[in-house]
């Protein structure tokens, strides 16, 4: 599926093993829904959200965030519109070209759980058929461009991020997600704590093609509006929504 950004101002990150509230309808406010987290996420948790929110939001864009393979299967696939992967700069290699190596050779080893029964196989790995099924799957993954700004998160921890980048590094690494990696993304991930505009001010120049996204300690409308007017196309939020369905509300956008 292809995001026409242009169209959204407002990202709801849901994380598949808490719980989710009572309600969900405050997410006809936003304009997106990622699936994924660090902690406690399973094919299968992922899979009991997406299907709820399908089935009350049919229209809603839906994109499943796994932070590792394991998480995505054919039936994930098939329920989300994308899947997005994150190649965290300012990690380990491990979280970079390692990850992502390993994460695409899983998709080519798994056969029944992600492209059905019945392929034919040569060894271990797909052939013929089962190779087709295997790249049309890839072709729904989509690639961030990612930036941790907070040591003291547990994504930090599991990505082995030590320092936060400067405002001219993540300016570089804007240009680099789109320049040179080509990705239509670039995330920049506060975790749980308000970064303000700065980081947000310094990559936009850098960025037309690819979508700019802000998320961390977003809590008031105040603060959406202010990482917005700095230049991010969206923000995502996703404590708040975890844990107090009114305070989400009030990072919406007015429109």
């Amino acid at each position: 599926m292809s995001f026409d950004w242009s169209e959204f101002e407002h990202v709801t990150k849901v994380d598949p093993a808490k719980r989710l509230p009572e309600s969900i309808d405050v997410l006809r406010h936003t304009d997106a829904v990622i699936v994924g987290g660090s902690d406690g996420v399973t094919e299968e948790n992922s899979l009991a959200v997406f299907e709820r929110l399908r089935a009350e939001f049919p229209d809603l864009p839906l994109v499943q965030e796994p932070y590792r393979s394991a998480h995505v299967s054919k039936r994930t696939v098939e329920v989300a519109d994308a899947v997005f992967v994150p190649a965290v700069y300012n990690g380990d290699k491990t979280n970079f070209v390692e990850k992502h190596v390993g994460f695409f050779t899983e998709l080519a080893r798994k056969s029944e759980d992600v492209t059905g029964s019945g392929l034919p196989f040569v060894g271990s790995v797909l052939a013929s058929k089962g190779r087709e099924l295997v790249a049309e799957l890839a072709d729904g993954v989509v690639g961030e461009g990612y930036v941790v700004q907070n040591p003291d998160s547990k994504v930090a921890g599991l990505t082995n991020v030590e320092e936060h980048y400067t405002p001219e590094q993540v300016a570089g690494a804007a240009l680099a997600t789109e320049s040179f990696y080509g990705f239509p993304i670039f995330y920049i991930e506060y975790s749980g704590r308000y970064g303000g505009p700065e980081d947000v001010s310094a990559a936009a120049p850098f960025l037309d093609e690819t979508a700019l996204l802000y998320g961390g300690g977003i809590g008031s409308r105040a603060q959406t509006d202010e990482i917005l007017d700095a230049g991010a196309d969206a923000v995502v939020v996703g404590d708040c929504f975890h844990e107090d369905t009114e305070r989400f509300l009030e990072t919406v956008p007015t429109t």
